[in-house]
């Protein structure tokens, strides 16, 4: 069982692998899956994505606290406001004020009813909960990218073991053929076409070479890994086999195939209900608010120099204000109404979205039916092959069969190992997507 200190204990190979350049590490798709979900770097940005989220969300809760500033004011007044009187004696011109107006002080407001404020709130709730839900379908996704590779990387691998066998064969024979020829008991016919038959394999084992060192660098990538570090994989693809039924039971026809857990439908989900609670948000526009407000504020005027012969006096007052939405050029109407539009569309791309994803799930498990049958058939196919190709080295020995004979049996023989390590590849891959459609892969939950 995959654990801490194991994950620890491998980071630190991988750190000193990376930083000399020759270390070597055996790692198992398990441990390749572990690291990635610790190592990768889209799921860190994943994991911040939320934190920030969350921050949002306590930013809106702010906006239900009291609002208190400390503000301060001074006013120089270049000519004064003249004031005009009629009197019996006739009209007096009054100047009001004086040259400097000093203030400053406290000024708190705080939201007592706002109803589109409370829904607003659960609106952050909801992004938390998407941004939650993000995290683990990239984490899905991550995981059924390593798992694949991991996969091709063994079968590239295998293709290549059995290519070079025969490669080896090849020119084992080609090495006989050409003894027998000094010593005038082959021709040269022979000598040529087995030759051929070594070079004809060569373009293959390079191509499989190349497709190694491709997918070792694409898992390196994808496991957050220095790409210098050198890795190899711990398991063949046969390691698989005897666990494979066990695997199809408790992970297939055994578990839920139901889509609760499917990634796709639970966003579109959280993402209807974030539309009602907009919905919501918008239908609270046409109730009224109530906001309170106090201040405290020191007010000084004084005539000549600013900064000398103050008179302080202190003024203090509390506050509601009761507003009322009347009429605001069809705004909310028109805006309530596309949330209702944007909530009914959700309704018919969940069920689009569930019939696609009904589809998907059939098409694996018919794959892995499949494949199941192919495997045991490739198998025979493998135990006739080796059986015919022992008969037919003894016949080539006695000179009962040509090199014809011999090399198409050789053949045949790599061909069906080909294909059984390719039968128990196709099984895995379903398998995989199978998870991934689900949502049920044991790394994610």
């Amino acid at each position: 069982m995959f654990n801490k200190k194991v994950y620890y204990i491998i980071l630190l190979m991988l750190i000193g692998g990376g930083l000399s350049g020759k270390a070597q590490l055996a790692l198992s798709l398990d441990e390749c899956v572990r690291i990635a979900l610790n190592e990768n770097p889209s799921i860190k940005v994943q994991e911040m994505e939320i934190t920030r989220v969350d921050y949002s969300r306590k930013e809106v809760l702010g906006q239900l606290l009291p609002s208190i500033n400390m503000a301060g004011q001074y006013t120089r007044n270049l000519s004064l406001q003249t004031m005009y009187m009629d009197t019996d004696a006739g009209t007096m011109a009054i100047k009001m004020g004086s040259d400097n107006n000093h203030s400053g002080g406290f000024q708190a407001s705080i939201p007592l009813v706002v109803p589109q404020l409370w829904k607003s709130i659960k609106l952050s709730e909801n992004q938390i909960l998407q941004n939650v839900e993000a995290a683990r379908a990239n984490k899905l996704s991550l995981v059924n990218q390593v798992e694949k590779t991991y996969y091709s990387l063994l079968l590239a691998q295998d293709s290549k073991r059995v290519i070079e066998e025969n490669h080896a064969t090849a020119k084992l024979n080609a090495d006989i053929f050409q003894k027998k020829y000094d010593l005038g008991a082959a021709s040269e016919y022979d000598v040529l076409r087995a030759n051929v038959a070594v070079t004809n394999l060569e373009p293959s084992i390079l191509e499989a070479e190349n497709s190694i060192n491709a997918l070792l660098l694409q898992l390196k990538v994808l496991m957050g890994m220095d790409v210098r570090t050198d890795i190899v994989p711990s398991q063949q693809l046969s390691d698989f086999r005897g666990e494979m039924y066990e695997r199809v039971l408790s992970n297939t026809l055994g578990s839920d195939t139901t889509l609760a857990n499917n990634t796709n439908l639970k966003a579109l989900d959280l993402q209807t209900d974030y539309l009602k609670k907009v919905l919501d948000v918008q239908k609270m526009a046409w109730y009224p608010t109530l906001t309170g407000s106090a201040s405290l504020m020191w007010h000084s005027m004084n005539n000549g120099s600013p900064i000398s012969g103050f008179r302080w006096s202190r003024a203090s007052s509390l506050g509601l204000t009761l507003a009322f939405p009347i009429f605001q050029g069809g705004q909310r109407y028109y805006k309530q109404k596309q949330a209702e539009i944007a909530v009914e569309e959700m309704k018919w791309q969940r069920e689009n979205l569930e019939r696609s994803l009904h589809m998907q799930v059939e098409t694996q498990n018919d794959a892995i039916a499949k494949n199941l049958k192919q495997i045991e058939s490739s198998e025979g196919n493998v135990h006739m092959a080796e059986k015919a190709n022992d008969i037919m080295q003894k016949s080539f020995k006695i000179g009962a069969a040509s090199f014809i004979q011999l090399r198409d049996t050789e053949d045949a023989l790599m061909a069906a190992r080909l294909a059984y390590y390719q039968a128990i590849y196709n099984y895995l891959v379903a398998e995989s997507d199978l998870e991934y459609v689900l949502g049920n892969t044991p790394y994610v939950r």
